[in-house]
């Protein structure tokens, strides 16, 4: 099978954003790739468009993906002040690569990206990955609590936790 390339996008990773761009900068439909990667393969990502996509993509300090041949294999993103914290987001390796060691390179890429480098502290939410991210370093925070508000959503609108959003244009 083909080696695993390791893109470390600029931040906003704007050829992938805009141009669909992937190894050796050649339009790979990298977007759609993107959001059908996240579809199949999250419960958090599901139904994001790719309008959702490109401005999260415009708002990540750093983005990282992972790709065999022309097949997204892995993404990660991090948002970061750059000097003090940063938070892990979106990090997926599609199930059936998982325990391959994308994981791994994923993560370490990002830790090692410029905008995470030299951080204070690196946060992550993860639902059921515990175990792998404790291999990485990572360790549950003390004396701190997981706070969160959600956005409101038109009545009638299924919860986004854990089934994913909605795909009624009216429920985003």
């Amino acid at each position: 099978m083909n080696a695993v390339r390791i893109l470390v996008h600029a931040p906003g990773a704007p050829g992938l954003r805009w141009l669909g761009l992937g190894p050796g900068f050649r339009p790979t439909r990298g977007l759609w790739k993107l959001q059908r990667l996240l579809d199949q393969h999250t419960f958090w990502a599901r139904g994001r468009s790719r309008a959702q996509l490109r401005r999260m993509l415009a708002g990540s300090a750093a983005v990282v993906s992972l790709w065999r041949g022309q097949r997204l294999v892995g993404f990660g993103r991090a948002s970061s002040d750059g000097v003090f914290r940063g938070v892990l987001w979106d990090v997926v390796v599609p199930d059936d690569l998982q325990g391959q060691g994308l994981g791994r390179l994923l993560v370490e890429a990002l830790l090692q990206s410029p905008p995470l480098r030299d951080l204070e502290r690196v946060y992550l939410m993860t639902t059921n990955s515990a175990g792998f991210y404790r291999q990485l370093g990572f360790a549950q925070a003390p004396d701190q609590r997981l706070m969160l508000k959600t956005a409101a959503l038109p009545s009638g609108c299924p919860s986004r936790w854990p089934a994913g959003r909605s795909s009624s244009p009216d429920c985003s």
